[in-house]
């Protein structure tokens, strides 16, 4: 068990609190096929970024913003399978309200019709693309974050699943957690996490230290996970 010290926590939300995976496999496949472009390649680039930059970077030529208006659409037509992934409903009721936030890539109407579907609450105030210029792994998103708590980065603790947000976070000063859920220890380390474990279900709030502190514990005892498991767990639950 390791103990982190910090002031508040910052999360992202698609593979962190939820697995919204199929549903975005499927969407940003059929969009795949439909402009001729590889559906693996193209689900893989998408993860952790704003649509809209996916689609710049596929498309440079297109109606970015009709594009994405469509590619947003259908996500949020399609829930089926959004689930709260482990250990983050109960995470989540251990912190205090104004000490933590959600600072994902959706867009604000996205991000509160999956946080509905798979039954987590809403903060108050969270960082979504509307209210960024650029998004992860420029740490403007965490920065924002961190803001709306009102502390520095520096003082919080983010729990990420993917390279994009792992980089936004540490450079923006914040330590970084991240989770097994979507790509391989190999890449999360690679990225510059600071520490890796399966899931939310591996973080707990001790309590709170001096000066309301949140003193945060890890258990690092697992180092490897079958990824399909951690989704049928997710689903079981």
């Amino acid at each position: 068990m390791l103990e982190i010290m910090c002031t508040a926590m910052l999360f992202d939300l698609d593979g962190v609190l939820i697995d919204s995976t199929p549903a975005v496999t499927r969407v940003w496949s059929r969009w795949a096929s439909a402009h001729g472009f590889d559906p693996v390649e193209l689900v893989r680039k998408a993860h952790g970024r704003p649509s809209i930059e996916t689609i710049r970077e596929f498309l440079p030529n297109s109606d970015h913003q009709a594009e994405n208006r469509e590619v947003e659409r259908c996500e949020m037509e399609d829930v089926e399978g959004v689930v709260t992934l482990p250990g983050a409903r109960e995470l989540l009721a251990t912190l205090p309200a104004n000490r933590w936030t959600i600072v994902t890539s959706c867009t604000r109407a996205l991000a509160e019709v999956r946080l509905r579907a798979a039954g987590l609450p809403t903060p108050h105030e969270f960082v979504t693309a509307d209210d960024i210029s650029n998004g992860k792994p420029d740490p403007e998103p965490y920065l924002r974050g961190a803001s709306l708590l009102g502390v520095v980065a520096s003082a919080c603790v983010v729990v990420e699943d993917v390279p994009a947000g792992i980089r936004a976070g540490r450079s923006a000063g914040a330590r970084v957690i991240a989770l097994r859920t979507t790509v391989s220890d190999q890449e999360l380390s690679g990225a510059g996490a600071n520490w890796i474990v399966n899931t939310c279900a591996y973080i707990d709030v001790k309590n709170t230290g001096a000066a309301g502190q949140l003193i945060l514990t890890l258990n690092l005892e697992s180092n490897s996970v079958d990824r399909g498991e951690l989704r049928r767990k997710a689903i079981r639950d």
